[in-house]
């Protein structure tokens, strides 16, 4: 083993250590490291959750203080695991905007319809927030080297954020990632290996590389700092909402770690005494990986239940042995939530619709979370008085082949037209008269 592999994470002021999710034994913040990112009384399956001194963080984390803070994920920084003088990526990440749409409010019987838009992102996805915490700690702690398994999103956040602070990374991706999210790795200079298998291969491969070399293991779940880094889109929808936190939220689940990370930032909240409650959190699954949602409506074990074969074309949501398991099951029980199960046929359909409702365009693990408010509506699972948010996690230029086989059949598409105008009276007479 490196030497490296005993340097401890870096911590935020207000850190006061960490609690493991399976037996409950306290961490101290200077026992987590490159070789101890987990409990070691519960080894792998032990995720740590980071917990935090909220009263003395309180001051920093009033909503005057928060207004005239960057208007970025930093302006959290109370509340995130690093120490105030560490250097931050210069891309300004977070702060994205929330939307109201009342066409999907009526559209889904409800009173108000809130869109979170994480596709305008630095790389265009949420895992941005993942990575920009990475990349920070990493330079703390003066590594050099990140690594990742992934599916195409934190890949794709780790690479660009390493590339702004000068560091190098190395990335795991199953051959089946769609071809742009790979090109946004190779762009950023990363070295890539793609595996012949799943995410879940790419995953264990990459853990193994990480236990012999002197790098930053940013993988999900294991490393427990990207809760706190994906928690901040929570802490950013109650200031957008000007702290009126909505009835439910709705995301697409694959891995669990942003749902994981939803809970912890409402939870800080109402830890911090800026909310009184917190929102139903619905986590929407393919049904082609629905590991959680199973879990959760036959109440099994997620420690002891074996995984799955996944499948499905909402690629950043396909994961066959979720690793952040514990916290995504704990995130919908704890607020009285739900796990709902999606089609991929009703994935694909919510792209154009959400795209034109909104103007936002999702990939499909991002749209995703129409199609379950959809199937919420359907089965009479949402009143009428209640405020719903949608967060779209992922742009839909990232999986451009999904976005044109959702619109295949809708004789949208393009249609040829010779030079000059006899050509273009002909096509225009196919238009509907205004």
């Amino acid at each position: 083993m490196h030497d490296a592999q005993h340097i401890p994470f870096p911590q935020g002021p207000y850190v006061t250590g960490a609690v493991c999710q399976v037996c409950g034994r306290s961490i101290a913040p200077g026992e987590i490291s490159l070789s101890s990112l987990t409990c070691p009384c519960s080894g792998d399956n032990g995720i740590l959750d980071i917990r935090y001194d909220y009263e003395a963080a309180r001051p920093l984390f009033t909503p005057a203080s928060l207004a005239a803070g960057p208007r970025t994920m930093w302006r959290y920084r109370a509340l995130l695991p690093l120490p105030d003088a560490a250097d931050v990526p210069p891309l300004a990440t977070g702060f994205t905007p929330l939307y109201e749409s009342p066409r999907l409010a009526k559209l889904l019987g409800v009173a108000r319809v809130l869109v979170k838009d994480d596709t305008r992102q630095p790389t265009a996805s949420l895992k941005d927030r993942a990575s920009a915490l990475a990349t920070s700690q990493a330079k703390v702690m003066g590594l050099t080297t990140l690594a990742c398994a992934s599916t195409g999103n934190a890949a794709a956040a780790l690479a660009g954020m390493a590339a702004s602070m000068e560091l190098t990374c190395v990335i795991f991706v199953p051959a089946s990632a769609p071809q742009a999210k790979v090109a946004q790795l190779l762009a950023f200079g990363a070295r890539v290996f793609t595996v012949d298998g799943s995410y879940d291969d790419a995953f264990e491969l990459c853990m193994a590389a990480c236990r012999v070399r002197p790098w930053y293991n940013r993988n999900t779940a294991t490393n427990p700092f990207m809760t706190e880094g994906k928690k901040t889109v929570a802490f950013e929808i109650a200031e957008q909402s000007e702290w009126s936190i909505p009835d439910r939220v709705f995301v697409g689940v694959g891995d669990g770690c942003i749902i994981g990370g939803l809970h912890k930032g409402f939870a800080d909240l109402t830890s911090l005494g800026m909310t009184a409650r917190l929102p139903r959190l619905m986590g929407v699954q393919a049904a082609g990986s629905d590991f959680l949602y199973q879990a959760w409506r036959n109440n099994e074990n997620v420690l002891t239940k074996p995984a799955i074969q996944a499948r499905t074309v909402a690629d950043s949501i396909s994961a066959g042995l979720p690793r952040d398991r514990i916290k995504a099951l704990r995130a919908v029980r704890e607020t009285g939530g739900a796990y709902l199960r999606v089609e991929d046929d009703s994935i694909l359909q919510a792209i154009p619709l959400l795209a034109r409702s909104t103007g936002v365009f999702a990939e499909p693990a991002g749209a995703a979370a129409l199609a379950g408010a959809l199937t919420a509506a359907q089965v009479g699972a949402l009143s009428p008085d209640e405020t719903i948010c949608l967060l779209i996690t992922g742009s839909g230029l990232k999986d451009v082949a999904s976005a044109i086989q959702a619109c295949t059949g809708e004789n949208l598409a393009p249609v040829p037209i010779p030079p000059g105008s006899r050509g273009l009276e002909r096509v225009l007479d196919t238009l509907p008269s205004e």
